[in-house]
């Protein structure tokens, strides 16, 4: 045997001869140090007119580089040139020739809102923020918001505001019910719901009345300016008509997959309202990729956070859920989820539950239900779900989430292709889910149908069905809220219906109900408001799930919110 030198030694020699190969190798390959010798590897140019050419190319690509911020400038001033232009071109056609009168939701007029809109923002971020914002901060806002905590905190000050608010709506109500009295029972049945909160509040010591008060508040304002306001009402009539026009080019898309008989002709649900749903679907998640999405809310949750004194965790994910559904929006705030209170985790349940997913708006629009009604009832649900969760279950420890240390999610995508194509993709399970709820739970309703029917038959009541046993259960609920008492039960099977079902069931009987005739506009306004939300066992089950698997230790908290024990 060797000595260990010898054999240490022949090693060695051996381990060197490989690396001269290997090194040999590579070179041959084009390869060393890990970079790529381009001069054997990559097409080099030959002529003139090729050689001119590539030279010209990367001195333009170079040019660009250099003078990236002078691009832009002149970038944004021919495309501003050019909307000039053609906003110039639009008025001179509409002043000599069309000779229409200017509606602000049509034509001409709706060209002057959305420009006036669009560049509002714009002047506003790219100039007055970028160069005034600093200095309005600190020689104005901060000032004007130390005087006005400064006026909270004097007693008589605050209690004369109370006061105020309340006897200017006390005002407003009575000249505004004076010819139909019988409205104010909705005013009874607001006041019975926040007692009722009261009573069975877990912490009645602690509740935060601001908020309660703030929310109910916000929710009047919003009934206020887009269900008794003329001027409110019509923009917001035209704002959802052109969301329910902007759903409905989803259409196109589906009669090109399905044909037109299903889609046009025979109007077939599933494929002609549905697949909406992947259109729609697909602009939240580039929406989302451009961090407009996360923007927007972030900035309206700060606002609501300012008004109702909730944290700015539940602020965010109360704005998110009118545009996001329940498990989607939860991303909005997924970093922080671990670090929420008890308190915190039931604002965002109810939230989830009070207010609907912007994606499936056309799917109620296709039951039948109004677009105007659908988006105030979503907007106005999410004051309402802070008011009345922080009745329910007041915080009783400090968050440890604030403004400073929130940031908007980054979406995962990298590109805007990819976003829109992972949307449509996520429309999939949404859509599959839609349809698997409403086809088992409409056969099971026929079967519990068929079921008390067959009882019912044995003691001379064929009829009996459970939106009959709903309809009188929910009676004394729905009169309290104003359906007048003829329609109680009908409005008050399809609370039943949503409240054991699901909200896609009740839609879709609310639908059959306006065609039969049988529910006045004032109950088939109630109960599209009454409807709004996912309220129901199936959509607790997916919300726990969806909070469980991003925060997993959270998961016997949301059990323990979900049907509060622990008082």
């Amino acid at each position: 045997m060797p000595p260990v030198e010898e054999r240490r030694t022949s090693t060695d020699a051996s381990e060197r001869d490989n690396v001269e190969m290997n090194d040999t190798e590579v070179k041959r390959n084009g390869i060393t140090n890990g970079k790529v010798i381009h001069d054997s590897l990559e097409y080099e140019p030959s002529g003139w007119l090729e050689v001119s050419l590539t030279r010209v190319g990367s001195s333009t690509e170079q040019f660009f580089k250099n003078n990236a911020s002078a691009m832009k400038t002149v970038s944004a001033f021919i495309f501003n040139g050019l909307v000039v232009g053609y906003f110039i071109g639009c008025w001179y056609y509409w002043a000599y020739f069309t000779q229409t009168p200017l509606e602000i939701c049509n034509g001409f007029g709706s060209l002057i809102a959305f420009l006036a809109i669009v560049y509002f923002f714009v002047i506003y971020f790219m100039v007055v923020k970028r160069y005034f914002g600093k200095w309005f901060e600190r020689t104005v806002w901060s000032r004007v918001a130390g005087a006005a905590g400064c006026l909270c905190n004097i007693m008589w000050v605050r209690w004369g505001s109370v006061l105020a608010v309340l006897a200017a709506i006390a005002v407003f109500l009575y000249f505004d019910t004076q010819h139909s009295p019988e409205r104010l029972i909705s005013l009874l049945g607001l006041c019975l719901l926040i007692m009722l909160g009261f009573v069975f509040s877990a912490h009645p010591g602690r509740i935060n009345w601001r908020s309660v008060g703030m929310g109910l508040l916000l929710q009047f304002a919003f009934g206020v300016l887009f269900i008794r306001w003329t001027p409110g009402r019509v923009a917001l009539q035209c704002f959802s008509d052109k969301v329910a026009t902007f759903l409905m080019y989803g259409v196109d898309g589906a009669a090109f997959a399905f044909g037109d008989l299903l889609v046009r002709q025979e109007g077939v649900f599933a494929f002609s309202t549905l697949p909406v749903i992947f259109f729609f679907s697909m602009l939240v998640e580039v929406l989302f990729f451009w961090g407009a999405l996360q923007w927007f809310c972030l900035k309206l949750g700060q606002v609501l956070r300012s008004a109702t004194d909730t944290t700015v965790c539940e602020s965010v994910i109360a704005i998110g859920n009118v545009f996001l559904g329940m498990s989607e929006s939860v991303l909005l705030i997924k970093p922080y989820l671990e670090l929420l209170t008890k308190s915190e985790l039931h604002v965002v349940m109810a939230s989830g539950f009070a207010t609907v997913s912007g994606t499936i708006l056309a799917a109620y629009i296709g039951f039948g239900a109004d677009p105007a009604h659908l988006v105030t009832a979503s907007v106005m649900s999410a004051p309402a779900a802070i008011c009345y969760s922080k009745l329910l279950l007041p915080e009783t420890k400090r968050s440890l989430t604030t403004v400073d240390n929130i940031q908007p999610p980054e979406s995962e995508d990298l590109s805007t292709l990819s976003a829109a194509t992972r949307g449509a993709t996520h429309g999939i399970s949404l859509i599959l889910n839609i349809i698997a709820n409403i086809i088992a739970f409409v056969s099971f309703i026929a079967f519990l149908n068929g079921v008390l029917g067959y009882c019912g038959g044995m003691l001379g009541h064929p009829g009996l069905n459970l939106e009959w046993i709903l309809g009188k259960i929910f009676i004394p609920l729905c009169w309290v809220m104003g359906v007048p008492w003829d329609e109680c039960e009908f409005v008050g099977s399809l609370i039943g219906l949503k409240t054991v079902v699901n909200e896609f069931v009740a839609y879709q009987r609310m639908g059959e109900m306006k065609k039969a005739g049988l529910l006045s506009p004032r109950s088939e306004l109630i109960a599209t408001y009454s409807l709004c939300g996912f309220t129901n066992p199936a959509s607790a089950g997916i919300m726990i799930g969806a909070i469980a698997a991003i925060a997993p230790h959270q998961r016997e908290v949301l059990s323990s919110v979900m049907v509060y024990t622990d008082p």
